[in-house]
């Protein structure tokens, strides 16, 4: 029988333990909240129990899961097991215990129990340095969100934007897929570095123009869900944003498809008058992003739309 490991985390948050339970319950918004995770989706869902697939990187490198998760919200406990985990992990469930200090205070406790593929030492030590890392920077957002969460409905938003085009999806798909093409294909892309070591993850660092002429470089990871969705996390932002999170959609509509890029942005708002000038307002840093993505998508999206109207013409 493998040998089972123990780790334990915690931190300590000004917040109700209901409100750090909910953070932690709620896994469609932890890529926004948490620094490694990439992008979750639910295979199943019930009251309190759910299925969830995760994408998130650890010791460097871009891993998926599947993990069956129990939601107790009278206790604030969640507990988990990994039914398909990534090597060298052979196994791996835990807790999150939100422990009420008082009304107010909570002390938060992640705890995780693995085996390890051969019981080899130097898997130990890799999985055991990828959860220092990887619990250390989830606590640190959930205590970052738990003592902002008043704050929470002003900084965090999202927005979309649609293209109606005249052509076939899969020539659209191709256009938005080969982003390591985009500094050929798309005006505002000064650079593009592009990776795909496992077919439909990609990681890159891209630079781009702003309308005003700045160049802002981004590092990214995107995940392709099919031949109509890719979705993606900014693990590098431009400094008024904590996250930023997007998706690319394709749905057929009247013999052609309807390209939709969306956004989910978390500003940050320490940044807001370094970046933007004095007296200016997470509203204005809102107002800011906002135009400042949605340029972009459109501009992309627009040269989609040329791109594959003009191979149905051809």
């Amino acid at each position: 029988m493998s040998e089972s490991h123990h780790t334990l985390h915690t931190t300590e948050i000004d917040a109700p333990a209901r409100v750090v339970h909910d953070i932690i319950a709620d896994v469609t918004r932890w890529p926004v909240f948490f620094a490694p995770n990439i992008h979750v989706e639910h295979l199943e869902r019930g009251e309190r129990t759910e299925r969830i697939h995760i994408w998130a990187t650890a010791g460097g490198e871009v891993k998926q899961w599947t993990s069956r998760r129990d939601l107790d919200p009278q206790t604030h406990t969640v507990r988990f097991r990994q039914e398909v985990s990534a090597a060298p992990v052979a196994s791996m469930d835990g807790t999150w215990c939100a422990k009420a200090l008082s009304a107010s205070r909570t002390r938060l406790e992640l705890h995780h129990d693995f085996t390890v593929v051969d019981d080899a030492p130097e898997h130990v030590a890799w999985v055991r340095a990828a959860l220092d890392g990887n619990s250390d920077a989830e606590l640190a957002g959930i205590k970052r969100v738990a003592e902002r969460h008043d704050e929470m409905d002003a900084l965090m938003f999202a927005f979309e934007d649609t293209v109606h085009i005249a052509g076939e999806a899969g020539d659209v798909f191709d256009f938005l897929h080969r982003a390591d093409l985009w500094p050929q294909r798309l005006p505002h892309v000064t650079r593009l570095d592009l990776t795909e070591d496992e077919p439909g993850v990609q990681v890159m660092a891209m630079d781009t123009k702003a309308a005003d002429g700045s160049v802002h470089t981004t590092e990214s990871v995107r995940v392709v869900r099919g031949a109509d969705r890719i979705v993606y996390k900014q693990t590098t932002v431009p400094a008024l944003m904590t996250a930023h999170t997007g998706s690319w959609t394709l749905v057929p509509r009247d013999g052609g498809v309807d390209a939709t890029s969306h956004h989910t942005v978390v500003v940050k708002p320490e940044a807001v008058e370094a970046v933007l000038g004095a007296g200016r307002t997470v509203a204005d840093a809102r107002a800011y992003i906002h135009r400042a993505l949605s340029t972009n998508s459109k501009a992309t999206l627009g040269h989609a739309k040329q791109y594959a109207e003009e191979r149905r013409a051809a």
